[in-house]
């Protein structure tokens, strides 16, 4: 099949996305075709054109969140037909390793190898001026059709928009799982998020949804200081120093309950101050994408070990995609989790650099692909 893509040819050059014509493969014997409605815009895949997440290999078909119609299925797919609208898992799981059988399905070894440039097997199923395209996640959403590994596709109800259904393959859950389940959060709990965009505002939703007393979004843009009420914010700062100030009224000093990172690029010099408001016993959470070549980090670690906190990790917010998407697609359609409102702007393929241009100046929470 001939469709068109957006690919990146220097990763790592901010050189930007090129649209053009690409080949795709019909699925084989366990993969899929799915026509996708919409693929979402992530800093993800601004990290491999800004070189945070550095690449040796190119060119890369972008994109790994979008939701779709399956079109055609491999010989040995049994549990997606034609028809099907499914949701494209960022991080595939086999259901069969060692972490998947453990209930930690985010960290399935499937999922360790999306960024090897082939589909699993080693190949490729994309095309363009003659050579093999990598692609996203072994999905590339930006693209109007995907042919992708059955593990990665999580069926959804049809009566789920898949303009919004989109949102829930990554930074939906990855934000709303940092507060629901990594940062293991209690009822009543003083909650602070630092940086409230496509992930961050999610985040707040998952502080919201398992009942935080008090939930403090911290950014810098006014526009999304603006929106975070919206989604659960109680309160809202524009620097740490003002969150900072926020936590020890509210807690009498005793500093917040769990504090959780989800900023555009996780910088070292912000585990400082967001340990320094972190309660003695408390958890603070990792979720944001580091440059993954920066070493140098600014933490006080006496203090840290002193007071019993604990700093943890998180990848797709330690959700489990085939429960949690068909979950929150069903809280989307009960009126609990706001998907609609996340979408500032939609942008044909097109006018994708405009897109990521928006998402570096902060001027969305998130903004959308949208195909015909």
């Amino acid at each position: 099949m001939k469709t068109k893509g957006a690919l990146l040819w220097e990763p790592g050059t901010q050189s930007g996305w090129s649209v053009e014509e690409i080949e795709l493969d019909p699925p084989k014997a366990t993969e899929a075709t799915v026509k996708l409605a919409a693929s979402g815009i992530c800093h993800s895949d601004d990290h491999l054109d800004t070189g945070d997440i550095p690449l040796d290999w190119a060119p890369i078909l972008g994109g790994h969140e979008g939701a779709g119609v399956v079109t055609e299925v491999g010989t040995h797919v049994a549990d997606l037909e034609v028809g099907d609208h499914v949701v494209c898992s960022f991080l595939p799981s086999c259901g069969k390793c060692s972490m998947c059988v453990a209930g930690k399905a985010n960290m399935c070894t499937l999922g360790a190898g999306v960024l090897a440039g082939t589909s699993p097997d080693g190949t490729h199923r994309i095309r363009a001026r003659g050579q093999g395209v990598g692609a996203m996640s072994y999905l590339g959403t930006f693209a109007p059709y995907v042919t992708v590994p059955t593990d990665a596709l999580v069926k959804i109800d049809k009566d789920i928009p898949l303009d919004k259904a989109a949102l829930i393959g990554c930074g939906v859950p990855t934000g709303w799982g940092s507060t629901m389940y990594a940062a293991d959060l209690q009822l009543g709990d003083v909650v602070v998020v630092f940086g409230v965009g496509g992930v961050g505002m999610n985040a707040v939703q998952g502080a919201r949804h398992r009942g935080a007393k008090a939930i403090i979004a911290v950014d810098p843009v006014d526009y999304k200081r603006e929106r975070a009420p919206e989604f659960g914010a109680t309160h809202t700062a524009a620097t740490a120093a003002e969150a900072a100030q926020l936590v020890e009224h509210m807690t009498n000093g005793q500093g917040a309950d769990r504090v959780v990172i989800t900023v555009g690029v996780a910088h070292g010099s912000i585990l400082e101050p967001a340990q320094a408001m972190t309660r003695r016993g408390g958890v603070l959470v990792l979720t944001a994408a580091a440059p993954v070549l920066q070493r140098d980090v600014q933490f006080d670690m006496f203090t840290f070990a002193m007071s019993g906190k604990r700093l943890q990790g998180t990848l797709y917010g330690s959700t489990n995609a085939r429960n949690d998407i068909p979950l929150i697609a069903d809280l989307y359609r009960r009126g609990e989790m706001k998907l609609d409102e996340l979408v500032t702007r939609t942008y044909a393929l097109e006018d994708i650099n405009t897109a990521f241009q928006d998402l570096r100046e902060g001027k969305n929470i998130r903004g959308v692909i949208v195909y015909d």
